[in-house]
Order: C-alpha cells, then sequence, then structure tokens
C-alpha cells in the first residue's frame, strides 16, 4: 500500500490550492463505515465492473479511481484475476480497501494528481462526482492519457444539474456535482472517448427512508486511432 506507483503522487503531497479536496477527504475519513452500509448493495455497478473485466480477461491492468474501501468493484476484478490499481483521496477508505483485498495496489491519491499511464481499463464508480465540473473535465482527460488505445472506461455518477453544490450526505455537507443523462455523454465523448452503452437505474440507498437516487452508467472506451479530441 505504501509503495511509490510510477506516476503517481500521494494525497498527502498534493499542491496548494487543495484545501476543498482535503476537506473532502476527511469527511469520506469519518463515513468510511457508514458509505459501506448504505451502499453495500450495488448490482449495477457489479455488472459493470463484470462488462469490463469480460473485455480485458485474466492479467488486464486497470485503475481503479475513488476504490473506497475495495467493496465491491476491487475485490471483484481481483478475483477475475485483473492487476488493481486503486486510489482515493481518503486515507481511512484506503486501509479499508487494503483489509478488504491485500491483492490490490492501492494509493492515497488525487486523479487530478495522477500520471500513470499503460493501464488496459479504468472504472471511477461515483467518485468523479466530488469535483466541480471543470474538475471531472480534468479527470477524464486524465483517465484519456491512462488508459491504452482500445482500452475501456467505466463511470457512474448521479444525474443531476449541479456544479460544486452543497448538498447533504449521510447528514454531512459535501460538495458535488453532476449532469443531466444527455450532458454526461457529451462531457465523456469530448474527452476523445466513444460511448458504447447507456444505462439508467433507479437505486435507494439504505436506510429504505432515504431518497432514491437517478444513477447513470456510461461505458466507453478509447479509440485505437487517434482523433482530434473537441
Amino acid at each position: 500500500m505504501d509503495e511509490q506507483e510510477p506516476g503517481l503522487r500521494s494525497g498527502r503531497d498534493r499542491v496548494s490550492g487543495s484545501n476543498e479536496r482535503s476537506s473532502q477527504a476527511q469527511v469520506f475519513d469519518r463515513l468510511v463505515q457508514r458509505y459501506g452500509l448504505a451502499y453495500s448493495d450495488r448490482p449495477e455497478q457489479v455488472r459493470a465492473a463484470v462488462w469490463i473485466a469480460e473485455r480485458l480477461g485474466v492479467g488486464a491492468r486497470v485503475l481503479d479511481v475513488g476504490c473506497g474501501n475495495g467493496v465491491p468493484t476491487a475485490c471483484q476484478l481481483v478475483d477475475a484475476g485483473i492487476q488493481v490499481v486503486g486510489i482515493d483521496i481518503s486515507p481511512a477508505m484506503i486501509s479499508a480497501a487494503a483489509t478488504a483485498v491485500p491483492e490490490a495496489a492501492l494509493h492515497v491519491c488525487d486523479v487530478l494528481e495522477f500520471t500513470g499511464t499503460g493501464f488496459d481499463g479504468a472504472v471511477a464508480f461515483f467518485s468523479l462526482l466530488m469535483l466541480p465540473r471543470s474538475g471531472i473535465r480534468q479527470a477524464l482527460s486524465v483517465l484519456y492519457e491512462a488508459i491504452e488505445p482500445g482500452g475501456y472506461l467505466v463511470i457512474s455518477m448521479v444525474e443531476a444539474d449541479l456544479d460544486d453544490a452543497t448538498v447533504t450526505f449521510l447528514d454531512t455537507d459535501v460538495r458535488v456535482s453532476g449532469y443531466h443523462r444527455d450532458d454526461l455523454y457529451r462531457v465523456v465523448e469530448q474527452a476523445g472517448f466513444a460511448v458504447l452503452e447507456t444505462r439508467v437505474v433507479l437505486y435507494r440507498p439504505a436506510p429504505t427512508q432515504a431518497e432514491p437516487e437517478t444513477h447513470l452508467y456510461v461505458y466507453a472506451q478509447r479509440p485505437r486511432v487517434v482523433e482530434e479530441r473537441a
């Protein structure tokens, strides 16, 4: 967990101007147990990990952005024979993931500071929404460079027309962003990816009195032929 991945800078060494990101990390440090309970049953996320694992096969290298506690995705990919590199801004989440999936290479790191390359695919399940929209576009550019031509990307977000807005999440204030579905698909394409499939699902976090959320899943590929990005 403590070894430094080439092209990866520790979240503890992030440049100035990242105070808000550090604050977000502290929120998830506190919420690590509650988050795991509230989002323990995520069938569409499980399906999405199966989708990318089947296309890449045993031995592929996948970046898990905002890997959280490692459940279910990092565990699922490792069980499928995938080499997983997981990054998260929350040290507590990385510590929990190290217990859940010791086979993965896990690092405290902000995706906006990640410069690694050579990945066959990447997943970002509900992690990019913690960024302002400008940061989401930047993160998608980071992932485009990290993934080899022909590699796959799967992301998911909550559908909402928000840009760095304060919302209450598990009784805690956090800043999040979101898009309407067509706008999200367009942003992914503008980053250079070809959108292969999209899915929209209604999800109700535990406890059951929580308001249902509309989850957007985007399945994409970095084209094998380099094309000029918008």
